[in-house]
């Protein structure tokens, strides 16, 4: 990517200028993917999470939140798609801009938190079932939703209400960027640093161990089957990997950006930022992953969803428009299929 100072009259001189290249259509193709595969992936497995979610299956509640959250950010993808179809130019306005990365990131943070609060009620049903099940409820993982969301709306629409709107959509000399705006100033730097450790770090050392006791009590257990060992494996597994290829990168750089503007003079922030701009925006591109992964690896784990998904696929092949009952499955089944 060519990029090259720019004079601004009111911030000083310009870090990036981004012009025009294949990046853009790179960035592009990532996230029409995420829109085309988290879209039918979230609609496909939505219907199999609401029936988990009438038997007050707890996992199901934190599934649908999850959806819930990929499915708003995707509906503003198409945002982003066109953002880098005309080459980092917005063209939309500066509210839609921030309205859009509002929606972004907030569904980064709910869906980290939400992986939290999954990692926390696995442990715990594994590592002590009998003393948590009288408060393991669906009121119980109803509130902890409600309030993953409410601290992360709120904060971010505190930001949005204090944050100037320019900062996030640069119109200067007719750039019209949207979250790309350069130099960081050292506040925003501040704000970023705290952001990585709440908001990764934190909860990434939460799923450590949380993941850790669960795979250190389930090896020792011998009333479990090797199937059922191997289903908590992938699902420990697929949770840190989610961290490690989607979220890990972009909040590694951001800390690292951060840092060399806190620490570093201006001239060798600038330089460095020009270094480091299609890296950065390709871990925001891989992070919309997630919007893929999560239905794929919390759903398709389940015996009984992903029974109850071929079940429903064959019974429209062979009856047509005939509805696909997930009733049919006796309790028993259902319990020892559920999410783990």
């Amino acid at each position: 990517m060519n990029v090259t100072p720019t004079p601004n009259s009111t911030n000083g001189p310009l870090c990036v200028d981004i012009e025009d290249s294949p990046v853009s259509d790179i960035l592009m193709t990532v996230y029409i993917l995420a829109f085309v595969f988290g879209l039918t992936f979230n609609v496909l497995t939505l219907y199999p999470i609401l029936q988990q979610v009438k038997q007050q299956n707890v996992l199901g509640i934190f599934l649908l939140n999850l959806s819930i959250s990929d499915l708003l950010f995707i509906f503003t993808m198409p945002l982003w798609i066109n953002y880098y179809r005309n080459d980092h130019k917005w063209g939309l306005g500066v509210k839609s801009c921030s309205v859009a990365g509002f929606f972004y990131y907030s569904n980064m943070y709910i869906s980290i938190y939400l992986l939290c609060c999954i990692s926390v009620d696995r442990c715990l049903v594994v590592c002590c079932p009998l003393r948590f099940k009288p408060h393991r409820t669906s009121r119980y993982a109803w509130v902890q939703c409600a309030m993953v969301y409410a601290v992360v709306t709120i904060i971010h629409v505190f930001i949005l209400i204090y944050d100037d709107l320019p900062d996030a959509h640069d119109d200067t000399y007719n750039s019209d960027h949207c979250y790309e705006t350069y130099p960081m100033t050292p506040n925003v730097a501040v704000f970023n640093m705290i952001r990585v450790g709440l908001g990764f770090i934190l909860p990434l050392l939460v799923l450590g161990v949380s993941y850790w006791k669960v795979l250190a009590t389930v090896g020792k257990s011998p009333g479990l089957s090797a199937q059922a060992k191997r289903k908590v494996r992938l699902l420990s597994y697929g949770v840190i990997g989610i961290f490690s290829v989607c979220f890990a990168p972009y909040h590694v750089l951001l800390l690292v950006r951060s840092l060399v503007r806190f620490f570093y003079s201006e001239g060798f922030h600038c330089s460095f930022e020009k270094t480091m701009h299609f890296h950065f925006s390709g871990t925001l591109a891989l992070s919309s992953l997630n919007c893929v992964v999560d239905p794929v690896l919390y759903v398709l784990v389940s015996n009984v969803v992903r029974d109850k998904l071929i079940l429903c696929c064959r019974s429209h092949e062979q009856k047509g428009t005939e509805d696909c009952k997930l009733t049919s499955y006796k309790k028993e089944s259902s319990n020892k299929g559920a999410l783990i």
